[in-house]
């Protein structure tokens, strides 16, 4: 057992000792199928905090001859395979985590050079009878190794993509480091599988890649490892059944990742955290602020900060993901930006009607948190000041409450302030706040039409009182409330049996002013 030819299963061991441990290994019904074959070479990239470390351990303790991991196994899904021990520990495993490198080298010649001795030393440390071709060359001695024991390698590799995060703009330390990996693993028979996991897919140069041999799974298109990328459904909901924790609110909160095969994938750290600590809240910033998110939505490609906001407010940006270079310097057009934030997590990709959203209210406060800081003008501020809007219409202080609409009104090449739909991303961006406390509804069917906008307050909060929002373009804040209660929209709160606001909110064209009428509705 080495550090990085044949690890032990230390580390899997920790995982499934924990309080709670899902059950993965049906990732390695895969692998197993494409061991040794034209697609055995694996690129699997997801955000931080989506299980991508734990996953290349996993396989590394399934694979690595320096343990005996069936009994650890046999409790899990694998174990059901019919090719389960056909597999089981039968590899020279060598597991990388090049992050682990980077942070010791000064430059990108130290951190190669590293990378070759220390994988030597313990490879010829376990094999010291064989006559090698030389001392410093690693494809040369795996390839004398393999010709003299015969057994094949398996190649994990762990944050394979820190190399483009710390030198992100040094193109020659990236190509020198594709290069290596290029030569460490292309064609060589003697690997049966490669595996690298990260954020980032695999950096283009124009039309050619360097690792052209891998098949890529991304955030864009994770095909049939869709149900590993986070936890599904199920999984969350056997977790929210053990804990006493409401679907509902999980759901909200970290769910919103959806691909073919698989319509609900959550963020599992925050889904663990949750559990856990038995409280719904922003586990997404204990591992990253939102100043990582600030600096790519901050830069200055037209219309971005407004797709952003239209975002914010609920709405689905349209996408064009191929000319992202995979990297994180290059944004040539604000599709990049959109892009790079997919692969991060930052926003959910809709692959069937290309475009992007924020895919939760976790993520969301990331958002918001970022444009509140930033210079976004009445925007920013209409953000920070949105609980207080929330706080002016609970005490029935309309006039108020029309001044911070005027704060949020805001138009995009998306959104044009002409009718009572782009009216209601404004009071989206006025009341954000009301996020915390309620499900929000837009075009709820009730009565003898449809409620521009409705909301339910969460189980958590019963005291708070339901609204129900009418909106007017150029017309007057009475007629809106009059509408409600003609068409009798709350009528679709009839199970409800708490308090009601009726709110009535007009956009005056010529003078730009914001009017709102408040009325407490008697059921």
């Amino acid at each position: 057992m080495g550090n990085y030819l044949n690890p032990g299963n230390e580390g899997v061991c920790r995982m499934v000792n924990s309080e709670i441990y899902i059950d993965k290994t049906g990732l390695l019904r895969y692998t197993n199928r494409v061991l040794n074959t034209m697609e055995s070479c694996l690129c699997v990239s997801r955000p931080r905090r989506f299980g991508k470390s734990m996953a290349a351990a996993m396989l590394a303790a399934y694979y690595s001859r320096g343990c005996d991991s069936e009994e650890l196994f046999s409790s899990f899904e694998i174990a059901q395979s019919g090719d389960f021990r056909t597999y089981l520990n039968r590899y020279d495993t060598i597991f990388l985590n090049m992050q682990e490198f980077l942070s010791q080298s000064g430059d990108m010649d130290g951190m190669l050079d590293l990378i070759r001795r220390s994988v030597l030393w313990e490879l010829t440390d376990k094999y010291p009878d064989i006559r090698y071709f030389g001392n410093t060359n690693l494809t040369r001695t795996m390839q004398d190794i393999y010709g003299k024991t015969g057994c094949p390698f398996v190649v994990i590799i762990d944050e394979w993509d820190c190399v483009f995060r710390a030198y992100k703009t040094e193109s020659r330390a990236q190509e020198q480091y594709l290069d290596f990996l290029r030569d460490l693993i292309k064609d060589k028979g003697y690997i049966h599988l490669a595996y690298m996991t990260g954020i980032l897919p695999i950096r283009k140069y124009g039309t050619h890649s360097a690792l052209n041999m891998f098949d890529e799974f991304t955030m864009l298109a994770p095909g049939p490892l869709a149900a590993y990328v986070g936890f599904t459904e199920n999984e969350v909901a056997g977790l929210c059944e053990r804990y006493g924790m409401d679907m509902e609110e999980v759901k909200n909160w970290y769910d919103g990742y959806f691909f073919e095969g698989e319509n609900s994938v959550y963020s599992p750290r925050s889904v663990v955290s949750c559990m856990r600590f038995g409280k719904i809240g922003n586990y997404w910033n204990q591992t990253e602020t939102f100043e990582a998110l600030q600096v790519y939505i901050d830069l200055n490609f037209d219309s971005l900060k407004e797709d952003v906001l239209s975002m914010v407010a609920g709405e689905r940006i349209p996408v064009n993901t191929e000319s992202f270079t995979n990297d994180m310097a290059t944004f040539r057009t604000e599709d990049d930006v959109l892009t790079l934030l997919i692969h991060l997590g930052y926003l959910g990709y809709d692959q069937a009607n290309r475009c992007v959203f924020i895919p939760n209210s976790e993520i969301r406060f990331e958002y918001v948190n970022a444009v509140s800081v930033s210079d976004w003008g009445e925007v920013s501020k209409a953000l920070r000041n949105s609980a207080d809007t929330l706080n002016a219409i609970w005490q029935g202080r309309p006039r108020e409450v029309a001044e911070r609409m005027k704060e949020a009104h805001f138009e995009t090449p998306h959104i044009r302030y002409n009718d009572e739909n782009a009216l209601s991303y404004t009071i989206s961006l006025a009341l954000y706040a009301a996020r915390n406390f309620y499900t929000v509804h837009r075009e709820l069917a009730g009565g003898k039409g449809y409620a521009d906008l409705v909301f339910l307050p969460r189980k958590r909060f019963p005291e708070k009182p339901a609204l129900v929002v009418e909106l007017k373009w150029d017309k007057n804040a009475k007629g809106a409330l009059e509408q409600i209660k003609k068409k009798e929209y709350c009528r679709s709160l009839e199970e409800y049996q708490g308090n009601l606001l009726l709110v009535g909110v007009n956009y005056n064209k010529k003078t730009k002013a914001h009017e709102c009428i408040i009325e407490e509705a008697q059921k």
